[in-house]
């Protein structure tokens, strides 16, 4: 899941950086610093087996085509998910995993499966337009027909006056028309010298839009989810006026998108805001077609079935788990953790988000049980649900073995996802929280690994530098102190424990494939995958083995972090009270 912008700073191996730079970073925890050596012992020969098996042996591709083409898109809280679980842990089971086990975080809210979507233009003439429901969109009852009305986006409820009496039998346009640049670019992009560089290098002026982090600014998010919220009125509205359903536009040039920014609201998962009225994402160049027709006054019909099931008002939201156990006595309680989340929209399979980061875990664990590697920690998987509507499968699992948040309570904010949401109190903490070393996460898509943001850690950054030497040949360069977001590494942060994730190269991610229909098992890089797959179990391998655990920064406590950045007091003697 990307609905980012970035903060922190980076050190690329390429670039003239000394080490003993990097530590004049970020403060770390007394605790921590103490024990950190000053240069890692790295165990070269099992990293020189553990790139062998994962570059010339690898089995990444039929973990992705039994995932993405044998069970397709998983929904959270879906029949497919659950099958999406089962077959993880099955994989898990025969690689020869410890207790491979799904782990609920609680009530998720309504399973929901698309079961299939067509949208047929009847008049002025014929065309099969690209269709998809959205997410936990109602059923039409069965192929229904109506002729099709061109709705503005309603601003306020001063706007439904408009429109009343108007739309009883008719197929919504809803929405601004949007605009097809006629030059579009190569939506392929690479990240070159330059791009790493640049992550290689710090924001003095604080701005790091481009890794990802999601602004710090309850303002901003009520604004945003209070416009969401508003668009369950409108649905309401519409259904009250007995419109037959809502058309949205998801895309051009074969590509559209299709999440709950489409949805008529963005809780429509809940079963107290479930959506009165079938809605579907149609292609740009449709949507743009029968709006110009409609605008001209030329009558449009269409025949529509968006055909949906719900299966339950109140599903488990789930994770999956599993262990290879470490074996030094002194440390083998301490859980060392990657992952990636196996939840998806439904456009796609869930190819490259998240299915690639699943495959990329799935495939480091394999390589580790392969090599029967026998760590000093326990090294643990984590497959999660709910990424996609909120962070909720780390987040719960975080809540249920290590620490928790407290968050606003002020009206204003209940509009906004709880991860969101302004922070209020300090951490609190679980007996578990100080055996827990390092997570590492992926999910941004099938691109090879180019380095890893150390989120400010700067003792952190030392280490991982040290760790990319043996695979700079693969194209590992690049050790940034930014901070990156938002996905499920986040809920490690901000507890207090270490989370990372990797940079990766972005190919299509984010021009194509990122919650769409061209999310599938053809936008996979095999290479890149094998590449990240084996970085994955060598990371996760290098810290079970380390005699130290990973470095942690102070806990988070917002409430003095945001006194730390109010102005200082006095600066103007004179200045009138």
């Amino acid at each position: 899941m990307r609905i980012a912008t970035p903060l922190l700073l980076a050190i690329s191996l390429c670039a003239s950086v000394s080490l003993a730079a990097i530590g004049q970073g970020a403060k770390t925890a007394a605790s921590q610093s103490a024990a950190q050596p000053a240069s890692e012992s790295l165990d070269l020969e099992t990293i020189a087996r553990i790139r062998d098996e994962g570059l010339m042996h690898s089995h990444i591709m039929e973990y992705g085509s039994g995932l993405f083409d044998g069970i397709g898109p998983r929904l959270t809280g879906s029949p497919e998910f659950e099958r999406a679980a089962q077959w993880s842990i099955e994989q898990l089971r025969r690689m020869g995993a410890n207790n491979p086990h799904e782990e609920s975080w609680g009530d998720f809210g309504m399973g929901w499966t698309q079961v299939g979507t067509s949208v047929l233009m009847t008049a002025p003439s014929t065309a099969t337009p690209l269709a998809q429901a959205t997410p936990w969109s109602p059923a039409t009852t069965g192929e229904v027909t109506g002729d099709v009305i061109a709705v503005p986006e309603i601003e306020d409820e001063k706007g439904f006056d408009t429109w009343k009496s108007k739309l009883a039998g008719k197929i919504i346009l809803y929405g601004n028309a949007p605009k097809i640049n006629p030059d579009p670019v190569n939506p392929l992009e690479h990240y070159d010298a330059a791009k790493l560089e640049h992550f290689a290098s710090y924001p003095l002026n604080g701005d790091q839009e481009d890794s990802f982090v999601l602004p710090n600014d309850p303002p901003f998010w009520e604004k945003i989810f209070k416009r969401m919220a508003f668009k369950e009125k409108v649905a309401k509205f519409f259904a009250d006026e007995h419109a037959v359903a809502v058309l949205v536009p998801g895309g051009s040039r074969g590509v559209i998108h299709d999440d709950t920014g489409e949805s008529m609201g963005w809780f429509v998962y809940l079963p107290d805001h479930k959506q009165p009225i079938p809605s579907a994402v149609i292609a740009d160049e449709a949507f743009l077609r029968m709006h110009r027709l409609v605008s001209h006054n030329v009558p449009v019909s269409l025949k529509l079935n968006i055909n949906t099931r719900f299966s339950g008002d109140h599903v488990d939201g789930q994770d999956v788990i599993a262990d290879i156990p470490g074996t030094d006595p002194a440390l083998k309680d301490q859980v060392v953790m990657m992952g990636g989340h196996l939840d998806s929209w439904i456009a796609g399979t869930g190819a490259t988000d998240d299915g690639a980061g699943t495959i990329i875990a799935l495939e480091a664990m394999r390589i580790l049980k392969t090599l029967n590697i026998q760590p000093r920690r326990t090294i643990r998987i984590g497959l999660w649900g709910g990424e996609e509507q909120g962070i909720f499968g780390s987040s719960g699992y975080i809540r249920n073995h290590y620490g928790s948040l407290s968050y606003s309570t002020k009206p204003e904010q209940q509009v906004v996802p709880e991860f969101l949401r302004e922070q209020t109190g300090p951490v609190t903490v679980k007996p578990d929280h100080a055996r827990f070393d390092v997570y590492f996460n992926a999910d941004n898509g099938t691109g090879k690994f180019l380095g890893i943001f150390s989120e400010g850690n700067s003792q952190a950054a030392h280490i991982f530098v040290q760790w990319a030497a043996p695979i700079k040949d693969l194209g590992f360069t690049t050790i940034s102190m930014r901070n990156t977001g938002s996905t499920d590494h986040v809920p490690f942060d901000q507890v207090g424990l270490p989370g990372f994730q990797f940079i990766q190269d972005p190919r299509d991610y984010d021009t194509v494939t990122h919650h769409s229909n061209q999310d599938t098992y053809e936008r996979l890089s095999e290479p890149d995958l094998k590449q990240a797959a084996t970085i994955m179990a060598i990371f996760v391998y290098n810290a079970a083995q380390r005699d130290a655990m990973m470095p942690r920064l102070p806990l988070p406590n917002p409430p003095f972090d945001h006194q730390q950045d109010k102005p200082l007091e006095g600066i103007y003697p004179t200045a009138a009270k």
